[in-house]
């Protein structure tokens, strides 16, 4: 992959030229919603790109959509298929290359240019998808193992169906907000004292407030209503990725997830992060997931064996008092199931997933305690103190708590990325 001519790359940004993530923003001059790409420190603005007379001389299979770049949301863009993300994509990477081929397009053309190439702090960012519906899977080893330990012991972590089947649960849509919203603490039923009888719970403010650290995979195409998707044709149904942090609740989790699992300790807010990296940008690094000795049904067969990525993943935390602490650095390759064994499963009995839907990894956490997604496991079920810098602790987070995940990979100038995926904890609502 080629330099760009965009001023102010560093080789270090997650923004490279071999990225070109898409989303959505709103301008000083423009202030609806409307699709752009970021590279370095710039985002380009399609919609203004689009108004160029040369445009479906450029992007081709976006002849008769050109409006498609001035929707609220890349749902509309997702739903062309991946070929057309992969044309246009590699139609971007060549006008922004140093090399281009159309300078006149818009490297040289200074008008164009001055309209269409933006700042990314003169933006706002956006939620850059319209999400019906959302899936939480529980794919993350790892955790899954460390989790199981904590409350059933070494012999029977993990669920006899684990190993047979990508375990998920429905989570809610409408709580999914974009990097940078506040989050609420919720108020929920909780039982402080589990031994005592009869169990009676108090409702107020959750005091075990956890975040978790997750990879999203959001769907391009949909499928009909019965007709399953099978494995080895998952990928076709796949946009791209964000970074996910699926906010949790312990303390109400505890009491409510028997029998049917988490309800209000989930549904109370998720942050995505605002650009989606395409799936091609992935490709060249995808790796071996964690090794299932399970012989599983044939629908969930992979013919490649290449069926994660290893993207570096790391979590800050910032107290109030503006101390940054680094508490996990990871790699989404410690995953037993894959995306494409994820959609295949979900959609076995017939289930119609829609462009826009998004499917969670669960919390990804590798085998060192230094490499935990979540508090529950840094504080081994709220028994430890985690040290912070400023002489702080934490075993959950405290309201002024300020979460942030960050996610790449590639080599220096290729760096592919997501920036950041941030979160505040503001005071319960009073009852």
């Amino acid at each position: 992959m080629s330099s760009t001519w965009v001023p102010d790359v560093s080789s270090e940004t997650p923004f490279s030229l071999a990225n070109i993530p898409f989303g959505i923003i709103s301008t000083s001059s423009d202030p609806a919603p409307h699709v752009a790409v970021a590279i370095g420190l710039h985002v380009l603005d399609l919609k203004v790109l689009a108004t160029h007379d040369k445009f479906t001389e450029l992007f081709p299979a976006l002849l008769g959509k050109e409006n498609v770049f001035s929707e609220p949301t890349l749902n509309a863009f997702a739903a062309l298929g991946r070929g057309v993300h992969r044309d246009v994509r590699n139609t971007i990477q060549q006008l922004l290359s140093a090399e281009t081929t159309r300078p006149e397009i818009l490297r040289d053309n200074e008008e164009l240019r001055q309209k269409a190439l933006l700042p990314q702090r003169s933006v706002k960012l956006h939620l850059p998808m319209s999400v019906g519906d959302y899936t939480d899977f529980y794919a993350g080893y790892h955790h899954a193992y460390a989790v199981g330990v904590m409350f059933r012991g070494p012999q029977n972590a993990l669920q006899p169906n684990y190993t047979h089947l990508p375990v998920g649960y429905h989570g809610r849509a409408s709580s999914i907000v974009v990097s940078g919203t506040p989050i609420r603490r919720p108020n929920g039923q909780i039982l402080l004292d589990p031994t005592a009888e009869p169990k009676q719970p108090i409702t107020g403010p959750s005091r075990r407030v956890d975040m978790e650290l997750e990879l999203g995979c959001i769907i391009a195409t949909p499928n009909r209503m019965g007709s399953p998707i099978k494995v080895a044709e998952a990928e076709d149904h796949i946009f791209g990725y964000v970074l996910l942090n699926d906010w949790s609740a312990r303390d109400i989790q505890m009491w409510e997830y028997v029998p049917l699992g988490p309800f209000n300790s989930k549904n109370f807010a998720s942050t995505i992060s605002p650009w989606v990296v395409l799936a091609d940008a992935l490709e060249p690094f995808r790796t071996k997931a964690i090794e299932n000795k399970t012989a599983i049904q044939d629908y969930l067969k992979d013919v490649r064996e290449d069926t994660v990525f290893d993207i570096e993943l790391e979590v800050d935390i910032r107290t109030p008092e503006g101390d940054t602490t680094t508490i996990s650095r990871t790699s989404s390759k410690n995953l037993m199931w894959s995306f494409p064994q994820m959609i295949a499963h979900h959609s076995l009995g017939g289930c119609p997933m829609k462009t826009g839907d998004l499917l969670g990894s669960g919390t990804i956490s590798g085998p060192d305690p230094r490499e935990s997604g979540s508090f529950l496991e840094l504080s081994k079920g709220g028994k430890e103190d985690i040290m912070l810098y400023g002489m702080d602790v934490r075993r959950f987070l405290k309201d002024g708590d300020t979460i942030t995940i960050r996610g790449s990979c590639g080599k220096a100038g290729q760096r592919v990325g997501f920036g950041e995926c941030i979160g505040r904890i503001e005071t319960a609502v009073p009852l």
